[in-house]
């Protein structure tokens, strides 16, 4: 497909809105940026979410966490008041399977298979219903569009999509368009930043600074990553924050009501938080293991380096 084709069917979706070809070799002018969609970052590849299911776990969690936890606490407290620990084998009985039954249910629906970014290889594979499609990164091509969305009770907002073209292994013309994250509440600057974070890591990374430039340190990577706070490290934010006013107050009257119920909350949130963390991280590594034999070899520090479109072209095809 060429570059006209993409503009025209990016113009075709989103109407006649600002958009801009992206290449691997040149720059945008922004400065890389994260956009919180990154599932792993590694030396090898790059993972980013695709789809839904961002909050796989959260049913574990709220049943087991903190309905079963809940139950257990006040069996608890009876127990101690009444005497009659009894009460707490049989609460076991309920909290156990609470936990236990959803946590089977959602591990054992497979995820949506994330983008990879195979530095490698220098390529991006995608699943879409079971097929793999790819593309090489020298060459790629991607396009950011800004658009607005008005509703009738809402003021036009503005958003930014971000996409990339792919192509079905063994049949190139069959091709797709390919979203990197959500386009809601994005601005093309932002796009044009995230895409510059995706040039420093296959061009320059895995680790890299502010600028794109290769660096052996990851604290820079690690800070953008660090921006996106998973709902386990809100209660180690909270602690942060109240420590942080406590040395500005020179430990005097720095706790205020609205920190406190925030510091509150999280620890009561915590043990949920976790178990829907722990589930996601469970169903997520189960998931893996659905990506064909050719995408999973090439991930290895110690894999193949061949491409799969030249794997194409040795079959004879025109790609």
């Amino acid at each position: 497909m060429a570059l006209k084709d993409l503009i025209q069917q990016a113009r075709a979706k989103y109407g006649q809105t600002p958009c801009i070809l992206l290449s691997a070799c040149l720059p945008t002018g922004e400065k890389p940026m994260e956009l919180f969609i990154t599932d792993e970052h590694t030396e090898h590849y790059l993972a980013l979410q695709a789809g839904g299911d961002s909050d796989r776990g959260l049913i574990t969690g709220l049943i087991g966490g903190i309905g079963g936890a809940m139950l257990l606490f006040c069996a608890l407290v009876m127990a101690l008041f009444s005497g009659k620990w009894g009460l707490v084998p049989s609460m076991l009985w309920i909290c156990i399977p609470a936990l236990v039954i959803p946590c089977l249910w959602e591990i054992s629906r497979p995820l949506p298979l994330p983008i990879l970014f195979n530095r490698r290889t220098r390529e991006v594979y995608f699943d879409h219903n079971g097929e793999l499609y790819h593309t090489p990164w020298d060459g790629i091509q991607a396009i950011a569009c800004e658009f607005q969305l008005v509703g009738p009770y809402t003021a036009g907002m503005n958003n930014a999509s971000l996409e990339v073209l792919v192509r079905r292994l063994g049949e190139p013309d069959n091709t797709l368009m390919v979203s990197l994250g959500a386009p809601m509440g994005k601005t093309l600057a932002m796009q044009k930043g995230f895409w510059e974070y995706l040039r420093a890591y296959m061009n320059n990374g895995p680790w890299f600074d502010k600028d794109g430039n290769h660096s052996e340190s990851d604290a820079f990577v690690k800070s953008q990553l660090a921006a996106h706070i998973k709902p386990t490290g809100f209660l180690a934010h909270s602690r942060q924050v109240i420590a942080e006013e406590k040395a500005a107050a020179g430990g005097k009257n720095y706790l205020s009501g609205t920190d406190f119920v925030l510091l509150l909350g999280d620890l009561f949130f915590y043990p949920s938080n976790w178990i829907q963390e722990f589930t996601y991280n469970v169903a997520r590594r189960r998931s893996r293991n659905r990506w064909p034999q050719i995408v999973v070899e090439r991930l290895q520090p110690d894999g193949p380096t061949a491409r799969l479109i030249d794997l194409e072209r040795e079959r004879g095809l025109d790609v």
